[in-house]
């Protein structure tokens, strides 16, 4: 059977883009892997005190890596990510020389993405494990080593403080879905359905692959058109990814507010790294939207911003006890219209009573 993406060609092209690209190797300075071990756990405990929520996995576990094992790692989250949609490919491929070359041609676009992506990811918390793998694998926060040493550099940073605000980041994330169980349940189902629910033309997923390539060597966001999904879109995914749209873009507002509440008075310097990540944004994908863009959720950063609006507006109708009602379960769970609009959500699920607003 012929495949649809040669992975190992992907891994291939992707190490020689992130080659291109100079860098502090992570191994340069054994602090950068205590500091992360240190302040991984320090993150969690700032980040479960003003949440109240309690990790149900324990101990955050912190791997400071470089560039290749980032690419490694992803290229095992995307084959996992997108099998149900690749097996379905494959049983339409026929043997032979065209679709060889094709698969070849759509591992190295993939490898394209990934390869630009690496250069500039600082954290990410992976949660597309499968319960079979190597526990050692599963539930890690990962930092990318080269690309935060080179933006301390840049920008001369101090290091400690910078990578306790890395670190509050990327474990928001991770008490998000470890404090609320049901969440990665629920975000994993989705991601699957729509998967599932393709049964693409291999000619435009080729071709969808290909675009990506080409946003690339435009100097565009690889994955701002939407992605691969929304190529074969039903009715019925669409309303998927409304619905994940949405939860993604809860999360990633609540994170960005987590991270600076949490933070506190020990990261003075919080709104000097915000608006230089918030300018890298422009131009990138980070790291927690990398599957819900590369999946095709939603395409724009204003999502994202409106996640902080949404929160600020659902906090001053109700405080902190009706934002918790977002996190109640998949039901109360906001849209993507109702982000855009929290008097919506806030008509909707509001009937709960509540104390009175900012308490």
């Amino acid at each position: 059977m012929a495949n649809a993406v040669d992975w190992a060609t992907a891994e291939w092209v992707a190490r020689g883009i992130a080659k291109r690209s100079s860098s502090t190797p992570a191994s340069s300075s054994a602090s950068i892997h205590r500091d992360f071990e240190e302040l991984t756990a320090q993150a969690q405990t700032l980040v479960e005190a003003h949440t109240g929520w309690r990790s149900d996995a324990g101990l955050a576990r912190a791997r400071v890596v470089d560039r290749d094992d980032w690419i490694r790692a992803n290229i095992a989250s995307f084959r996992r990510m997108l099998r149900p949609l690749t097996d379905r490919l494959e049983e339409h491929l026929p043997a032979g020389p065209a679709n060889f070359v094709a698969s070849r041609v759509a591992g190295a676009e993939m490898g394209a993405v990934l390869g630009w992506m690496s250069t500039r990811v600082l954290g990410q918390y992976d949660l597309l494990v499968l319960e079979d793998e190597d526990p050692d694998d599963q539930d890690i926060v990962y930092y990318v080593g080269p690309n935060i040493a080179a933006l301390e550099r840049r920008f001369d940073f101090p290091e400690r403080v910078f990578r306790l605000w890395v670190a509050l980041h990327e474990v928001t994330h991770r008490t998000q879905f470890t404090g609320k169980p049901w969440l990665r349940s629920y975000f994993l189902e989705q991601v699957n359905g729509l998967m599932t629910m393709a049964d693409p033309d291999p000619a435009r997923f080729f071709a969808a692959i290909g675009r990506l390539a080409e946003a690339i060597r435009t100097r565009r966001n690889p994955l701002d058109d939407g992605g691969i999904v929304t190529l074969f879109a039903t009715p019925e995914q669409r309303q998927t990814m409304d619905r994940v749209g949405g939860l993604m873009s809860l999360l990633e507002g609540h994170g960005d507010v987590t991270m600076d509440r949490a933070g506190g008075d020990r990261i003075p310097s919080a709104e000097r790294f915000g608006s230089v990540l918030r300018a890298r944004r422009k131009n990138a994908s980070t790291p927690a939207r990398v599957v819900q863009k590369l999946i095709g959720l939603e395409a724009k950063l204003a999502q994202y911003e409106q996640g902080e609006q949404f929160i600020a507006a659902v906090e001053a109708t109700g405080g902190s006890p009706m934002l918790e009602l977002a996190f109640a379960g998949p039901d109360s769970l906001p849209t993507l219209a109702e982000i855009r609009e929290p008097q919506r959500w806030v008509e909707r699920v509001g009937r709960v009573p509540l104390p009175a607003a900012g308490r």
